[in-house]
């Protein structure tokens, strides 16, 4: 059985909430963690168009029938249900009554703010993190591999060919949840568009260079990623506002929650991908920071993750801040360590002058050491 981070955490939640929500991008595991993991609780899908109708014409009637430990999944489809189920948890006071759950996260959340709100608590859960990935023993040795394959469940489970499961991924997800959220006319220019973002990842986003690029507006450009942000395709990392120094720059950087998804959409396949190829940095970089991201919501550990540059080309990848502490990670594609991969690290913790912090470089090598003041960690160990 597959062991998903999120599962204690849920549950922990489950005796202080009367509504838990469980939202995430397509093929993440969702429905598969509910039905698996929660044998107390009554399994409706709302998918079922027999429920669905049921749900819709009849809603009190429906509710009499599913009142207590009921998993609602795709929710979304029956936005009248969110009133009702408000009613029953003010007037029941019962902790862990509803899980629900979406894969239209805009709208699922969208309800959950007008009539849940002080009544939920609200999960994400992603394609596997590395830590699940080694649980389940499904991570390669290799790290193309890793990186090309990505990290759907279901690419492991069903043995499925990455290329064909990429392909069909786009399709139904260009067809299905972006046209029920907006009107894209045209499907080709929207792939275009997926493809840019692809060749931008890791990289400042720049909105205006985005739409000339596209041939789109910068109206829709900025639409079109506020989308890919709602059905969790894309992840904006924000820039770190300290006054290290005045001229910082002010603009997000882009990336994709899955690296499979993105080499698939940069145009590399079945692992074809190696050190020396002109995407290797960009691929690597967004797989660590991508994974850092995925196992905070699975642990729900609540961090907040920036990247910190100054106009004079001064980096550090990432950063984020937890228990009065503040930690900077470097992130090194080479499986070869050398002393100029500090110094993005030394020069940081020179002008902030910051007490309390942890040093780290994530790099493409197997061993762990610390120099340079500085914790070392291989591209499969990153926690």
């Amino acid at each position: 059985m597959l062991h998903r981070n999120l599962i204690a955490k849920i549950k922990i939640e489950l005796l202080g909430y009367p509504i838990i929500a469980l939202t995430g991008p397509r093929q993440s595991g969702k429905t598969r963690l509910l039905s698996t993991h929660f044998p107390e609780y009554t399994y409706l899908s709302l998918e079922d168009p027999d429920l669905r109708e049921f749900a819709t014409r009849d809603t009190k009637g429906f509710l009499q029938k599913y009142n207590d430990k009921i998993i609602f999944d795709e929710v979304q489809n029956v936005p009248v249900l969110f009133s009702y189920l408000q009613g029953i948890v003010d007037r029941n006071k019962v902790m862990g009554q509803f899980i629900l759950s979406g894969s239209q996260n805009f709208q699922l959340l969208e309800n959950i703010t007008q009539s849940l709100a002080g009544r939920v608590s609200v999960f994400r859960l992603f394609p596997l993190d590395m830590s699940e990935m080694k649980a389940a023993k499904w991570l390669p040795e290799s790290l193309p591999e890793v990186m090309t394959k990505g990290f759907y469940p279901a690419i492991y489970d069903r043995k499925l060919h990455p290329d064909r499961y990429y392909y069909n991924y786009l399709t139904t997800y260009i067809k299905r949840d972006i046209s029920q959220l907006v009107n894209i006319q045209n499907n080709r220019i929207f792939s275009t568009f997926l493809k840019l973002c692809a060749l931008r990842a890791g990289n400042i986003l720049n909105l205006s260079e985005l739409a000339k690029d596209a041939s789109i507006s910068h109206t829709t450009a900025r639409s079109w990623i506020s989308l890919l942000e709602a059905s969790f395709i894309v992840y904006l990392l924000p820039p770190y506002y300290k006054n290290y120094n005045k001229r910082l720059i002010k603009s997000p950087k882009l990336y994709f929650y899955d690296t499979g998804l993105l080499s698939y959409l940069s145009g590399v396949r079945n692992g074809d991908v190696s050190p020396i190829s002109s995407i290797w940095r960009q691929l690597f970089e967004n797989m660590v920071v991508s994974d850092l991201v995925k196992q905070n919501y699975h642990q729900n550990t609540l961090k907040e993750f920036y990247f910190w540059r100054d106009s004079h080309g001064h980096e550090i990848d990432l950063l984020s801040e937890e228990n009065d502490q503040l930690k900077t990670y470097e992130i090194k594609a080479s499986s070869t360590l050398s002393s100029n991969m500090f110094e993005g690290l030394e020069y940081f913790s020179k002008i902030s002058g910051v007490q309390n912090l942890s040093q780290n470089l994530i790099y493409g090598g197997t061993e762990s050491q610390i120099r340079n003041d500085s914790q070392v960690i291989p591209w499969n160990a990153i926690t």
